[in-house]
This record gives structure tokens, sequence and C-alpha cells, in this order.
């Protein structure tokens, strides 16, 4: 892998929302010294790096260009937004067929510019996609990090915040499972400031299980709602990945909700689903496994029923 303290280079593949607006977002940040662009549509890209590259007086100095997958060699990052997109009344897991097959290409032509890196993936369904850059890639499981339920996690920490008058970044829960409709709330596991959830709806009336469910479906159905007013949802997880690109490239430790491989934790194997996990330079260092109440741990193992059944597409392709 690239040497520490050379510089951070990212590889951004594909421009379309959510690429743009991660570029954007880690132009604000301050988080990498290099960003390519990298898309099919070469003139959007081109048109990215220059509307960026204006902004640069505002920002920190960074070197920011459309390349191509040349540009992959030497890179820490490489993030892969590209796809086909869902749309209105499409569910993720509609999208797996025809984007294993893009990301075939995608991933072949990362690899073969000498790529040793990192992959963060972002493209929907994302736990099949992440568990196809594994295997397209060769690399180890460790450096294939899918988005997972990063921004679910994200969006149920927000309304908690909201639901207890409490600021969100002192809301301690996660969502566990696929990034779509069979994703968990883990109640067992949720506090705020060290106090748990569970413990606020035994003390007090007003607060009650069907109340914070009906918290759980509006997280696990935000992404059709935002789709159905704007048409995509881009802004929540570009954030949520620059938050990942900081914990990859400033050798962070932390825990975050990402879609990764599962080898016997949790009972489940060889599948790639959304589960806390400490983050560092060297992508995965160890997935934490929760002791979860009875039905969650079941939810869980019905979400990687789903998510195994969905990845056989994947499998045709090897």
């Amino acid at each position: 892998m690239k040497v520490q303290g050379k510089g951070t280079k990212v590889v951004i593949i594909g421009t379309g929302f959510v690429g743009s607006s991660y570029a954007y977002a880690l132009l604000n940040q301050e988080v990498v010294d290099e960003l390519v662009l990298v898309d099919l549509n070469k003139e959007k890209a081109e048109g990215d790096a220059m509307d960026l590259n204006h902004g640069m007086p505002f920002g920190s100095p960074m070197k920011i260009w459309a390349g191509t997958y040349e540009d992959c060699k030497d890179a820490d990052l490489v993030v892969i937004t590209a796809g086909a997109n869902q749309g209105p009344g499409e569910t993720r897991l509609d999208l797996i067929e025809k984007n294993a097959k893009i990301f075939k290409s995608i991933v072949g032509s990362v690899m073969a510019s000498g790529f040793d890196g990192i992959f963060i993936v972002a493209t929907n369904p994302v736990d099949i996609l992440s568990y196809a850059t594994w295997k397209f890639s060769g690399l180890p499981m460790e450096r294939v990090i899918g988005s997972g339920t990063i921004l679910d996690t994200a969006r149920f920490r927000f309304l908690l915040g909201q639901y207890f008058d409490v600021d969100s970044r002192n809301v301690h829960a996660y969502i566990m499972g696929e990034h779509g409709d069979t994703e968990l709330p883990v109640w067992s596991h949720a506090d705020i400031g060290g106090k748990p959830i569970l413990t606020y709806v035994d003390e007090e009336n007003h607060i009650n299980m069907n109340e914070l469910e009906k918290i759980f479906t509006n997280v696990r159905d935000a992404a059709y709602h935002i789709i159905e007013r704007k048409g995509a949802t881009y802004y929540g997880i570009a954030m949520g990945l620059v938050r990942l690109t900081k914990a990859i490239l400033r050798n962070e430790n932390s825990v975050l909700t990402i879609s990764t491989l599962l080898k016997g934790q949790y009972g489940l194997d060889d599948v790639y689903i959304g589960v806390p996990a400490v983050v560092n330079r060297q992508g995965i260092r160890e997935v934490l496994e929760l002791n979860l109440h009875e039905d969650e741990q079941k939810k869980l193992h019905h979400s990687a029923g789903v998510l195994k059944e969905a990845t056989k597409p994947v499998h045709n392709l090897l």
C-alpha cells in the first residue's frame, strides 16, 4: 500500500449527484491533497474539476483534476459512486444485475492500473456491490469497504435527537443489516449520553416503543421519501463518505457502521452486510460483535439471507 506521509490521493469514479457532492464535501473539509475525478462522461468530470478548482481560494490547497483509471495506480482510496441510480418505485435490490456488470468493468480497469489501496463502494445495492468489488479485485476483504448503513445510522441518530430534543452527536445508536428494506434498529444498544433508550421507555410514560418504531420506519424509508421529492439522495451519503474517508486516511480507529465481509461473526459467513466495525489506515481492523437481543439476531439473519440470495447474479460473473 501507499506509504503514509507522501500526501493523500483519492480517486472518485462516477461524478453524478453522489460523486460530485462527495468531492465538494472533501474540498470543504480539507481531507485530501489530491482528488481525481473519473467518469464515462469526460466532459462532466472536467466541468466538475474546473468548478471545484474555482473554489480553491476559499478553501484549502489541494490538486483536483479529471483523470483516467491510470490515475488509480498510486491512490490511497478509490471511491466508486458510479452506476445506475435507484428510480421512483425501485428498490435498491432492483439494480443488482445491471450494476454488477458495470462494476466488473470498473474494478477490472482500476486493478489493471496497479492499484494497491482501499476501495470504498457507495453505489446501490451497496452490500452486494461491495461483495462484487471484493471478488472482482482480489484484494483482502479489509480493504474493500461498503458505505453500508453509515447513512441509515446517521438518519437514526438525527431523528432520535429530534424526538428527545438532544444533540444528535450525543445519540449513540446503530442501524444494522442490509442498506435497504431488511435493515434493523439495534434498540438494545441505543443510548443518549450513556442512558439506554429502553430505560426511557420504562421510566417515562410519554415515550413508548410504538413511537420509536415509527422513527425507525422513517429511517428505513427515508430514501424513498427523498427520491419522490427530488429524484435522488446525495448530501447525506456524501457527508458519510467523507467521515469514512477521514477515519481511514487519519488512522482514527473509529467505529462506523459499514458493509464488510462477515466470517463467522453474528453466526454469518460469506456475506457483506452493515455492522459496526473499527476503521483505520489499513481498512477494517475488526468487526464489533454486539450482544444482540434474540429478535435483533433473527432480523439480522433474515437480512443476511436476503442479501445472500440477491448476490447470486454476482457469482455468475466470476
